[in-house]
Order: structure tokens, then C-alpha cells, then sequence
């Protein structure tokens, strides 16, 4: 059995040396390597960190889009004896410097064109190391499964990011108990495309290191619609915002056709909706549903959605035209990987059954309590928060959940950001949000306040990339509005609401990389805003 990430690999060049690993674009086409070519090149890599003074859990920070330098880089610096710190891209320079300086980072490792924004020693991405001279099994044998081994640093929804400490034995744990699923096989295509930077990606790399699937990478979003009609993977892995968008192009493009089209989209949605209709739902699958497969390459066996919850109706949509998603939930305290749907025992709205050697309880309060190996060793520096996450063995999510009869989990919402009325009544804000999105397919983000208010408000933005030109936002809004309110309690809906002259979005910090809207940001950023709607 494995001892560590760069013992995990060793094993698989082992098992399958001549197999499809990694697979990357190079001049425009795509190019493959061998899991004895990668097993080679992190060889390499991990001799040459080693000449310059990476060893004993010396940090090495990655500011870099998802590539399969990225991957080997990791790899490398793993085998060495090092410590990965990871730097999301799009980071302001401030924070930064913070996780450098707050990690004891030794050296950087950047994009070519991101090298400037790092006051340290920077070597970049396609660096290759002058010699490559040493005993690499003996510097592999050397680790052990409760080292060190990366240092995620949180988003920072609601502060300064803090340092989740993983050690080798949690990313073997999540490894292990990927392959015990079997979503993940040789036979099957990969493509990744999620920041390595985020937990989610990272938990992807170790698991095709346990279970040899090939895999495509590239992390331009711009080219994720491309990538999947080229490549036609199998397996995907993705955030909500990805699901929505495909729903939204989809519905935005047959209401702007109307017509017949319109028409026939909305006659085979109802269609799906009944089983017991064999023969019309298979014309239905053949006029309308093949088509919309055939756009996500035409071969997905499974999606996979994480990072945030998936809404319930597009989780809705896509399962009607047989396309399925496995909907799993973790944090980057529990290694990413805590929960998942099973094929053939998918529950929409739900994020499935534990993994394998991980518990679960449910607080007095309703906070989901996770145990087992994948659990972080403590945020770096911060024993005080560390002590509060994690109380006799259990961590304390933050989450808000239940247990259905089988044992999946659903979630309500984020404990801190359920909002409560000046009335006493709670509201748990991103069901709202997902309701009021699902009603448009114009609509970009949606942002629900209304803590210590007497009714609740709505910051909504409009998708600039599907939006027509001539569209009244106000209008369409309101009616998206106006059918949420239809399907909420009193006090969840939503009295009144301002449409935003611009999306939300990375660069202007009020998303983090997995597309998750920083709350406090934006609502301290439209206050005035905000104290408008209640004048």
C-alpha cells in the first residue's frame, strides 16, 4: 500500500507504465504522455527541486492555471520532500504576498506571465532543471503518510484565507476510497479543467494516480464548451456555474428561436417528466435530448458537481435529458471528497452517501459533523480556529443538513449565512437564489440579504453573454422574482430588488475561483444599494 502522494504514482507507472496519462493541447493539437513518461519527468523535476533546496517540508507555492505542468510540478515537489502551497491565479497581490509570507514559502513556481506579480524566488512552470542527479526511490522512500503534504489556502468568503494543513495520508484516503467507487476507470476520458489551486482539483489528481484513468487538461474556461466537443470525455467533474450556464444557453437559445422549436423543447421537458410514456419520450430523446448530449460531447457517462450547491432545477433539467450529474459535497478541511451520489442511486437534490471511512452526524443544531481520515491536520498557525473546527475528533463543517432514510445528505444551507429576519424567522438564502435563477435563463447571479431586516431584498445580475441587447432586465426579473415568491414561505420572499449594471465576477473580487459570490464583499460593496431597497 501506498506511503505517500509521489509512492502513489511510483505504483501506478508500476501497473500500467505504457498507459494514456495526461493528455495536453501543444501547437493547436493534442499530445499525450505515458504514466512512464510522467513517472520520468517528475523524476526529473523532483532532482532538480531538490539542487535547489527544496527537502524536510520546505513549502513550494504553484501560482498557475490548471496544465499538466501544474500536476507535475505538484508531483515533483511532493517527492522532493517539499510541501505544496497553492497561489489561485487571479489573486490580488496582496494576498499573495499574505500566503507566501504566512506559509514560509521557499520558492514560487508561476506561470511565465504571472512571475512578476510574486516578490520571492520565482522559478516558472516549464522549467527544466539543469541536472537531474540522485537516488529518487530513496527520496520517495523517505516519506512518510503523516507528512505534510500541500497547504490549501481557503477563498476567504468571509476573511483573510486561511492555511488547511493535508497531510499525504488524507489525499491516500480520498485516492482510496475514489477507486472504491469506480466512477473512474482506464477505459474512460477524463478532462479537467477545475483551478488546481481549489481542493476539488486537487482531489481529481490523486484520484487518477489511484485508478490510472486518462485524462485531458486544460484550464481555459474559455474553451470548456470547445474541449468537450473535441475530446468527448467520459468523466467530468465541474462547478454549478458551469451547469447553469449550459441550461441557460440552452433555454435562452430555443426561447429566442420560438416557433416550433420553442415548442417541441417544451412539449419533450414535459414529456420526461413521465417515465410510463415510453414510446414519446423516446421521440422526445431523439428530437430534442440527443442533441443537447451531443454538445457536451455525446459519450458523458457522468458528471460530477461540487465546490457548491447545484440547484435543484437544473439538477432537474439535465436528468431529464439523460444526462446525469453526481451531485458530492466536502470541504478543503475534509480533503475535498466527504460525500457523493452513487451511479444507479442518484437522489437530486441530495449529495449522496458518505464515502467509505468517512462518518457522519448531524448536531442538535442542525451542523453536519464530519469524521475520519481525510480530516485536515489544522489551520497553519491558528490553533484557536483549529480548536474550533475541530472538537473531540469531529469536524464542524458550518453546514446545515440532514440525513434521508438511505443515509444521503442533503444540505440546507451555510450555518453563517442562514439570514434571520428582524421577525425571528430564518432564511436559508441560496434555495432562494436558485429559484429566482432558475425562472430566467438571462440572469447571471443572485444575492439574497435581509439579516436583522424585516423582509428580505435581492441583488440580481444580468448575463451579459446571453442577454439580448434589447432586454427589459427590470421586467425579467420581476417575473423570475414573481415565480420564486410563488413557491416560498411569507417570510422568504423576496419584497423588492435592484438589477446590478455588471455581473459578478473573479477579477473584480467579488467571486472566488470556484465561482462562489463573497458575500460580505458584495454587500458592502452595493450598501447603499441595499439601504435603498428598505427606504
Amino acid at each position: 500500500m501506498a506511503r505517500s502522494i509521489p509512492d502513489l504514482l511510483r505504483e501506478r507507472v508500476r501497473e500500467t507504465p505504457d498507459a494514456e496519462a495526461l493528455r495536453h493541447r501543444a501547437g493547436g493539437t493534442w499530445t499525450s504522455l505515458t504514466w512512464a513518461e510522467v513517472g520520468e519527468q517528475v523524476r526529473r523535476r523532483a532532482l532538480g527541486f531538490r539542487e535547489l533546496g527544496v527537502r524536510d517540508g520546505a513549502r513550494v507555492a504553484i501560482m498557475a492555471t490548471t496544465s499538466v505542468d501544474w500536476i507535475l510540478t505538484d508531483l515533483a515537489v511532493l517527492a522532493a520532500g517539499g510541501v505544496t502551497t497553492t497561489i489561485y491565479p487571479s489573486s490580488t497581490p496582496d494576498v499573495v504576498a499574505h500566503i507566501v509570507r504566512d506559509s514560509g514559502s521557499v520558492l514560487v513556481v508561476a506561470d511565465p506571465e504571472l512571475a512578476g506579480k510574486v516578490d520571492a524566488k520565482v522559478v516558472t512552470t516549464d522549467w527544466e532543471p539543469d541536472r537531474a542527479e540522485g537516488d529518487y526511490d530513496a527520496m520517495v522512500d523517505e516519506l512518510t503518510p503523516d507528512r505534510l503534504a500541500t497547504l490549501i489556502y481557503t477563498s476567504g468568503t468571509t476573511g483573510t484565507p486561511k492555511g488547511v494543513e493535508l497531510t499525504h495520508d488524507n489525499w491516500l484516503y480520498t485516492a482510496e476510497a475514489i477507486r472504491e467507487l469506480g466512477v473512474l476507470t482506464p477505459q474512460d476520458l477524463h478532462f479537467l479543467w477545475l483551478p488546481m489551486s481549489h481542493a476539488f482539483g486537487k482531489v481529481l489528481q490523486v484520484g487518477m494516480l489511484a485508478t490510472g484513468v486518462p485524462t485531458a487538461v486544460d484550464g481555459d474556461v474559455d474553451r470548456i464548451a470547445a474541449n468537450l466537443l473535441e475530446l468527448r470525455p467520459t468523466v467530468v467533474a465541474a462547478a454549478p456555474r458551469i451547469f447553469e450556464k449550459i441550461h441557460q444557453r440552452v433555454v435562452a437559445s430555443m426561447r429566442e428561436a420560438g416557433g416550433v422549436k420553442a415548442k417541441l423543447f417544451d412539449w419533450a421537458l414535459a414529456v420526461a417528466e413521465h417515465p410510463e410514456w415510453k414510446v414519446r419520450r423516446r421521440i422526445a430523446d431523439k428530437l430534442v435530448f440527443s442533441k443537447l448530449r451531443a454538445r457536451v460531447g455525446g459519450r458523458v457517462k457522468y458528471f460530477v458537481s461540487g465546490s457548491a450547491p447545484l440547484s435543484r432545477p437544473v439538477g432537474e433539467f439535465f436528468d431529464r435529458a439523460g444526462i446525469t450529474i453526481l451531485e458530492g459535497y466536502g470541504l478543503t478541511e475534509s480533503s475535498a471528497a466527504s460525500f457523493v451520489n452513487r451511479p444507479g442511486a442518484n437522489r437530486l437534490g441530495t449529495v449522496g452517501q458518505p464515502l467509505v471511512g468517512t462518518e457522519v452526524r448531524i448536531a442538535d443544531d442542525g451542523e453536519v459533523l464530519i469524521g475520519g481520515r481525510g480530516i485536515m491536520r489544522g489551520y497553519r498557525g491558528l490553533p484557536e480556529e483549529t480548536a474550533a473546527t475541530l472538537r473531540d475528533g469531529w469536524l464542524h463543517t458550518g453546514d446545515i443538513g440532514e440525513l434521508d432514510e438511505a443515509g444521503r445528505l442533503r444540505i440546507t444551507d451555510r450555518k453563517k449565512e442562514l439570514i434571520k429576519t428582524s421577525g425571528g424567522k430564518y432564511v436559508a438564502p441560496q434555495a432562494v437564489e436558485g429559484l429566482v435563477k432558475a425562472g430566467s435563463p438571462y440572469i447571471g447571479n443572485v444575492l439574497v440579504h435581509g439579516d436583522g431586516r424585516n423582509y428580505c431584498v435581492a441583488l440580481v445580475t444580468v448575463d451579459a453573454d446571453l442577454a439580448p441587447a434589447d432586454l427589459d432586465a427590470d421586467a425579467e426579473v420581476g417575473r423570475a422574482v414573481e415565480a420564486a415568491n410563488r413557491k416560498l414561505a411569507r417570510h422568504e420572499t423576496i419584497k423588492k430588488f435592484a438589477v446590478l449594471p455588471k455581473d459578478f465576477s473573479v477579477d473584480d473580487g467579488t467571486l472566488t475561483a470556484s465561482l462562489k459570490m463573497r458575500r460580505k464583499e458584495i454587500e458592502s460593496r452595493y450598501k447603499d444599494v441595499l439601504d435603498g431597497l428598505y427606504s
